[in-house]
């Protein structure tokens, strides 16, 4: 009997091993604060939100910190309001001042805190957006906004971890916003309106021409209706003898 158990107790020790191994790889992986869309233009405006998923079984998410980067200033930021939140503006000084729309700010949003209304926030099992506008969007590759995220008991989870070009993704990721240049008027787009132009002039030269060679017609027929009057004209005149 024994040796007809210890085979059935390896096969379960091993289908046990198998299935936390299977049910561990397959376990869903840890959700972070993300800005959507992540991509902009730079010198451009757009409107972000940022997407705070709430990882607790047992707390709600009450408070969210987003630090705009201080090496990154925007001129103009508005906020959205959101049902059951307030938020709140900080700003810095900046050196040299940004210009938008031809004035000179010297202050710049430096952090929005978005706190939720007493008995409220972000429930397990549910996620927030905060869509804020910016603009113009400065010119560099990459914005990294560093957000903390306050429950309900009392925890935080800092997303302020910079990605690492090359490297796998950091354990607490801040969203990323990646600009892209903005586009330069082509040479070639011009080519269109010439060609038009083009056709234009050749359509006035062709009609031109037409004209002409309509006149030049007109005044041939004219000369040869007048040459054959002349010629019977002279027919008919008697020949003068001496």
């Amino acid at each position: 009997m024994i040796r007809l158990r210890r085979p059935a107790t390896a096969a379960a020790l091993t289908l046990a091993a198998v299935t936390t191994a299977v049910l561990g790889l397959a376990g869903p992986a840890s959700a972070h604060v993300t800005v959507n869309p992540k991509e902009g233009t730079q010198g451009g405006y757009g409107r972000f939100a940022f997407r705070v998923p709430n990882e607790s079984d047992t707390a709600s998410t009450v408070k969210v910190e987003v630090n705009l980067p201080a090496n990154a200033p925007v001129g103009s930021v508005s906020t959205m309001p959101v049902p059951g939140w307030t938020v709140a503006v900080e700003k810095r000084k900046v050196d040299p001042p940004i210009e938008v729309h031809g004035s000179q700010l010297t202050e710049a949003v430096s952090k929005l805190t978005f706190t939720a209304a007493q008995g409220g926030g972000v429930k397990p099992g549910e996620f927030q957006e905060f869509p804020v506008s910016m603009g113009p969007l400065p010119q560099v590759d990459t914005m990294v906004f560093k957000v903390l995220q306050t429950y309900s008991d009392g925890n935080v989870s800092r997303w302020i971890e910079e990605p690492t070009p090359g490297a796998e993704e950091p354990e607490n990721p801040a969203p990323v916003l990646t600009l892209a240049a903005a586009a330069s008027a082509s040479p070639g787009a011009s080519a269109p309106a010439a060609a038009a132009a083009d056709d234009d002039d050749d359509d006035d030269d062709s009609g031109a021409g037409t004209a002409l060679g309509v006149a030049g017609l007109v005044a041939g027929l004219a000369g040869l209706v007048l040459g054959g009057l002349a010629f019977a004209r002279t027919r008919r005149e008697p020949t003068e003898t001496s």
